[in-house]
């Protein structure tokens, strides 16, 4: 609990109205979209300026009080659920887009602002920001750019740390520095820009955000291609890279997550199969015909019962917005869904995906598969029940052999979650005991006293996903109702 002098200095800062600490305020902040993590906040603050970040910084540094970025929670690895207490930082109020500079082709905006309104912004004028996470209606560019967000665009395109050319940031001592721009090149010195995309709030908080801009594609075309066997489905995703075709979007569902998502969408996807594929091209119309059919040529060489194209807007944006459903279709099956995304080099995307199915099998556990299957980034999600301890056991020893799998296919525990809690545990598999001491070290260099973000990323125990604490109220978080519907990814 905060001192009644912590307490007045923080009112002072924001106010009353953007100053939170009642038991339900709280609650409303001790968990994020991930699901099993729970622990209570001491107090809620909401500031307004870059000016009001490092004020609040100021106090919670002199006294040691952890403090929490956070935007609106979508994240999916525990993130910003605040483990040791102390202060939650919401930011959402800094959600002004400041310029579209159209001579640099660059936007500098607040982390606040929702990343379908920066894409609605900027391509209203003939520009693109290609990174697309499945939450971006509801996520902010603070939290895309603490988690280095990903999405369906993720192949062709990138992901946030390729956009990100400059950042305001506010250090735990409440300095503000600058770092990166709108220079094109720029060498001068360590790249900080690109260390914090991805640091998940344990090194500064960001306060404002300068990214690349691209033209809009003139067109795009969609089709979907269906198959009776994982490793056909597989191959073809090599073959068309190796054919130098790269996709804006590769999308790859299981036939247990085909299944689920058709009994949500109604679209008609044929249930019988073992895999689909769905692919997104965009650019020059003519080249994006060429790839088309190029593509869809490769599809019936390697197996596939029947390739589709979208002839309409419309039908091609119900495919897609099936895709990005899968989440939420499958959340519909039990409970409690924990979705996580092992990510392996393409070769091994069919061998990575039977694996997890052996897995399931050993285990006991229900878990569909989907992901982008051009960048490898697989999405086996479980559906299960909290309240079953013994289930949720049997799921932990799944997703540990899973990440085992990865990582022997020359993967890694995560594509584009992050770490926060839910692998923190694991992160060694992927660094090596030498990389944990030397991102320990960077974070001491930038947060001597410990306060930003504490106990993610980097591993306390051997403990997984538990309960992390429990309420003021006395009850733990099974025995809640929580509106955190899940986005998909």
């Amino acid at each position: 609990m905060l001192s009644k002098e912590v307490r007045s200095e923080l009112l002072q800062i924001v106010g009353d109205k953007y100053f939170m600490d009642t038991e339900n305020e709280l609650y409303a902040y001790s968990y994020d979209s991930t699901p099993l993590f729970q622990s209570m906040p001491d107090a809620v603050v909401m500031p307004g300026s870059t000016e009001e970040i490092a004020a609040i910084l100021k106090i919670a540094n002199a006294r040691r009080i952890p403090i929490v970025p956070r935007g609106s929670g979508t994240n999916l690895c525990g993130g910003t659920v605040p483990v040791e207490g102390g202060i939650v930082m919401n930011t959402n109020r800094l959600n002004k887009i400041r310029e579209i500079d159209q001579d640099n082709l660059t936007a500098s905006f607040g982390p606040g602002v929702i990343t379908a309104d920066l894409h609605a912004a900027v391509e209203r004028l003939g520009l693109f920001y290609p990174p697309d996470p499945g939450s971006m209606r509801i996520s902010t560019m603070g939290g895309n750019v603490a988690e280095c967000a990903g999405g369906m665009r993720g192949l062709k395109y990138g992901v946030t740390k390729d956009y990100i050319m400059g950042l305001e940031l506010v250090l735990p001592t409440g300095e503000i520095l600058h770092v990166g721009g709108k220079n094109a090149k720029d060498v001068a010195g360590y790249d900080l820009t690109k260390l914090m995309v991805g640091s998940e709030g344990t090194l500064a908080v960001v306060s404002n955000i300068t990214a690349k801009l691209l033209p809009l594609p003139e067109t795009k075309r969609t089709m979907v291609a269906y198959y009776r066997s994982l490793t056909d489905a597989a191959r073809t995703v090599q073959r068309v890279i190796a054919a130098k075709i790269i996709p804006a979007t590769m999308e790859f569902l299981d036939q247990a997550t085909m299944k689920v998502v058709e009994d949500f969408a109604r679209i008609g996807l044929p249930c019988d199969m073992q895999a689909m594929l769905l692919i997104e091209q965009d650019g020059m119309e003519a080249q994006v015909e060429r790839d088309i059919m190029r593509i869809e040529e490769i599809a019936y060489q390697e197996g596939a019962v029947e390739v589709r194209l979208a002839q309409t807007t419309d039908e091609a944006n119900k495919l897609m917005a099936a895709r990005r459903a899968a989440l939420s279709a499958l959340s519909r099956v039990k409970p409690t869904t924990i979705l996580e995304d092992a990510t392996v080099p393409r070769a091994h995307l069919a061998e990575m995906t039977e694996q997890v199915n052996v897995i399931a099998k050993k285990y006991n556990v229900q878990i569909c598969t989907f992901g982008h299957a051009g960048d490898g980034n697989l999405h086996p999600t479980c559906m299960t029940d909290e309240r079953d301890k013994e289930e949720i056991h049997r799921v932990e020893k799944a997703f540990e052999e899973i990440f085992h799998a990865a990582i022997k296919l020359g993967g890694t525990i995560t594509g584009e979650h992050g770490v926060g809690i839910a692998k923190a545990g694991y992160l060694e598999l992927k660094v090596g005991e030498a990389g944990i001491d030397l991102m320990k070290r960077i974070k001491a260099a930038f947060d001597p006293n410990g306060i930003m973000n504490p106990g993610k990323i980097f591993a306390k125990s051997d403990r997984r996903r538990v309960v992390v604490s429990k309420c003021e109220c006395g009850h733990d978080e099974t025995q809640h109702k929580h509106d955190d519907s899940k986005q998909s990814v």
